[in-house]
C-alpha cells in the first residue's frame, strides 16, 4: 500500500516539475518572441510597416491636406511680399532685389511641398539605419541558456510536492502577468507607428510655413516631432538591450523563486521605460 502511495505521489511530483519547468521555459519565449519583434518592429519605415495603411495616409494627405497647405503656402508667400514692401517705407528705400529674393523663398516654399512626402521618409529612413545598427547588437543575446535552465530543474526536483505545488501557482500567477505586459510592449510599439501616421498625414501643412520667419518656427518644431518620433525607435532599442543584459542575471539567483519574480520586474521595468521613450525622445529633440 505504501509503494503505491509513494508511486502516486512520485508521478504526481513528477507530472508537476514537468509542468512547471514548460511553463517556465514558454513564459520566457513567449516574452523573447515579443521582444523580438519589437526589435524588428520599430527599425521599419511607416511605408514597410504596413504598405495598405501608408498608402492610404498618403492618398488622403496628398488629395485632402495638400490643397489647404497650397492655400496657407500663397497666403504667406503674399503676406512676406507686402512685408518686405513696408519694410523698405513703402517703395521710398525700394531695391528689385527684394522680389529675386521672395521668388527664391517661394520657389523653395513650393519645392518643399511638393517633396513633401521624400523629406518625412528620408527622416525615417535615417531613424531606420541606426535602429537597424543597434538592433545587431541585441540580437541573440535574449534567450535563457540551457545551462541556466539546468540549475533551474536541479532546484526543482529537489523540492518537495508542497513546494511544488505552490511553485506552479505561482508559475501560474507570473505567467499571466508576463502575458499582460507582453501586450502593454504591443500597444506601445503599434500606439508609436499610429502616432507616426498621423503626424505623417498633416506633413504638408506645417512644412508649407517653413521659409517664412514668423510662421517657420511651426515647420520645424513638425521636423523636431518627426525626429523624436523616428529616434524613439532607437531609446526603444536601448531599453530593449538593457533588459536583454539584465535578463540574464537571473542565472545567478539564488533560487528559482527569486529568478522568477525578478524576471517580472525587469519587465515591468521594461514596459515603464518603453512609457517613457516617446517623452523623452521629445524632451531631447525639444519638440513640443
Amino acid at each position: 500500500m505504501n509503494s503505491l502511495l509513494n508511486s502516486i505521489e512520485e508521478w504526481i511530483r513528477q507530472g508537476l516539475i514537468d509542468s512547471i519547468m514548460e511553463n517556465f521555459i514558454g513564459m520566457f519565449d513567449a516574452l523573447n518572441q515579443q521582444v523580438g519583434q519589437t526589435a524588428v518592429q520599430v527599425g521599419m519605415t511607416p511605408a514597410s510597416f504596413n504598405p495598405g495603411v501608408y498608402s492610404m495616409i498618403r492618398t488622403l494627405s496628398e488629395t485632402v491636406i495638400i490643397p489647404i497647405a497650397g492655400m496657407i503656402l500663397t497666403f504667406i508667400a503674399c503676406y512676406e511680399l507686402i512685408t518686405m514692401i513696408i519694410e523698405r517705407n513703402n517703395f521710398h528705400d525700394f531695391e528689385t532685389f527684394i522680389f529675386f529674393k521672395w521668388i527664391f523663398k517661394t520657389f523653395v516654399a513650393v519645392f518643399i511641398l511638393t517633396n513633401t512626402f521624400t523629406i518625412v521618409m528620408s527622416v525615417f529612413e535615417l531613424a531606420q539605419s541606426v535602429v537597424n545598427q543597434s538592433a545587431g547588437i541585441i540580437q541573440g543575446s535574449l534567450d535563457i541558456g540551457g545551462t541556466t535552465l539546468d540549475a533551474f530543474q536541479t532546484q526543482i526536483e529537489a523540492m518537495g510536492i508542497w513546494q511544488l505545488i505552490g511553485l506552479w501557482m505561482q508559475i501560474q500567477i507570473v505567467h499571466l502577468c508576463i502575458m499582460i505586459m507582453s501586450i502593454v510592449i504591443f500597444i506601445i510599439v503599434f500606439g508609436r507607428m499610429i502616432e507616426i501616421y498621423l503626424v505623417v498625414s498633416i506633413a504638408p501643412i506645417p512644412l508649407s510655413t517653413m521659409v517664412n520667419r514668423e510662421w517657420g518656427s511651426l515647420g520645424t518644431n513638425y521636423l523636431k516631432s518627426l525626429f523624436a518620433l523616428g529616434f524613439q525607435g532607437f531609446l526603444i532599442m536601448v531599453c530593449l538591450g538593457i533588459y536583454a543584459v539584465l535578463i540574464q542575471s537571473i542565472a545567478t539567483a539564488d533560487s528559482i523563486h527569486m529568478a522568477i519574480w525578478i524576471s517580472v520586474g525587469y519587465t515591468a521595468l521594461l514596459c515603464f521605460t518603453l512609457m517613457k521613450t516617446g517623452s523623452l525622445a521629445k524632451s531631447l529633440f525639444g519638440a513640443h
